[in-house]
């Protein structure tokens, strides 16, 4: 490597976010993913192989969170709001 960004040149099937917004340069969409693959190949390429750890992320993600908020709220948000609230900062956690 020479040290010089190229948004879908660089012939792996890593793809980047100014590749992904059409962003990349003069082509646009597009570039060389591994032996010749097109934009659309590579694309569909990457979400197989990662469907699962996305729709983890958009689903788990929020329920834990949630949950998690749930479970602490009585014995360490209310205390630490109150706390806060007691000491002139009007801030919540």
């Amino acid at each position: 490597m020479d040290g010089v960004y190229k948004a879908g040149a660089d012939g792996s099937w890593r793809m980047t976010l100014p590749e992904l917004l059409g962003m990349a340069g003069r082509q646009g969409f597009g570039g060389t993913y591994g032996a010749g693959i097109d934009f659309q190949s590579a694309l569909m390429r990457n979400l197989k192989a990662n469907w699962v750890q996305m729709a983890m992320g958009v689903v788990l993600i929020p329920v834990v969170a949630k949950t998690a908020t749930k479970l602490i709220r009585k014995p360490v948000i209310l205390p630490a709001n109150r706390m806060l609230k007691s000491v002139g900062l009007d801030v919540k956690v």
